[in-house]
């Protein structure tokens, strides 16, 4: 997602409401979806853990702070975007850092960026950790080292009433479908193209879009057929503005295998084990879950965390 100004989730929905025309429900409050979105979060607080902690390099431990890159850009509810002050990041992926953090006896440092600077940060050890909804993939895996904490899910989303579904990749044959440029959504939907193009069903037409109001706008006006993108997102869409539907749901990491959201590091530069010990500690104290009931994702919770399982393939 490219870097743009940071805008609240509601003024998002709101302003993609106003703008697809009349005749919408008005969206939910955050009050009554369950969300915070305000800059007081209270958010739930993790322990520290000495054995964790003591799997950290001695500078990240002399330093006190985990420094984490959060590549939202404009704001990618609820996974991550910006509180109603403007500056505050907010989200799943915002409280797990939190969590990660404090089991190390850190303090986070969360930096907003874009997605594609966040890789950036990473190679160049801007960032300690990246925790945006990273993928596990064959192909990333080259570069960074994953430890696991959520499962990984994506979804297509359509107008509200619409009668097609997608069960499989044929359904997007000839659609138009928006998507985030360089996630593993869009590999995706390339695979799914060229195996359609080989079996001689046109291929899909692939849109990106600079922010989320922009790729809503076109969703309601008619300019594409669906949205794909993270689950959470869509399903927290869905519900705050009353004009969309989920029109189909898979893993992430392709049809034979559970995609897998981890914390992301540079490949073998000492942190991914504090990591995993960091998230098994949450896990087993409960705090973890906590987490994800917070934001209604309990559904994609993990039993322990792996370090580098098999991902998205190369030739998905």
């Amino acid at each position: 997602m490219p870097s743009v100004r940071r805008t609240p989730v509601l003024a998002v929905v709101l302003a993609a409401l106003l703008l697809a025309g009349c005749g919408a429900e008005p969206p939910q409050t955050s009050a009554e979806l369950g969300v915070n979105a305000s800059a007081s979060q209270d958010r739930v607080v993790a322990v520290k853990n000495e054995a964790a902690a003591a799997l950290l390099p001695e500078k990240i431990r002399a330093r006190g702070t985990l420094i984490v890159g959060a590549g939202f850009g404009s704001g990618n509810p609820p996974l991550g975007f910006i509180a109603d002050d403007n500056k505050t990041p907010i989200g799943i992926e915002v409280d797990l850092a939190y969590l990660v953090a404090g089991a190390l006896g850190l303090k986070p440092e969360i930096q907003v960026t874009s997605w594609e600077n966040l890789f950036l940060g990473i190679d160049s050890a801007k960032y300690d950790a990246g925790f945006s909804n990273i993928t596990v993939t064959e192909k990333r895996k080259q570069k960074y080292d994953f430890a696991t904490y959520r499962k990984d899910d994506i979804a297509f989303e359509a107008k509200k009433g619409s009668s097609w579904k997608v069960s499989s990749g044929k359904d997007v044959a000839g659609k138009t479908i928006a998507v985030s440029s360089g996630t593993n959504q869009e590999k995706i939907l390339v695979d799914w193209n060229e195996v359609n193009v080989e079996a001689g069903l046109p291929a899909a037409t692939i849109r990106y879009f600079a922010n989320q109001t922009d790729t809503y706008l076109a969703l309601t006006s008619g300019r594409i057929d669906a949205y794909l993108g993270p689950n959470p997102s869509i399903a927290y869409h869905v519900k705050t503005s009353g004009q969309t539907e989920t029109v189909g749901k898979f893993s992430g990491a392709g049809p034979t295998l559970q995609g897998l959201i981890a914390a992301t590091t540079k490949k073998d530069d000492g942190l991914v084990k504090a990591y995993q010990a960091a998230i098994n500690a949450v896990i087993a104290d409960g705090s973890y879950a906590k987490v994800l009931a917070r934001w209604n994702v309990s559904s994609e919770a993990v039993q322990r965390s792996e370090i580098n399982p098999p991902g998205l393939p190369l030739t998905s």
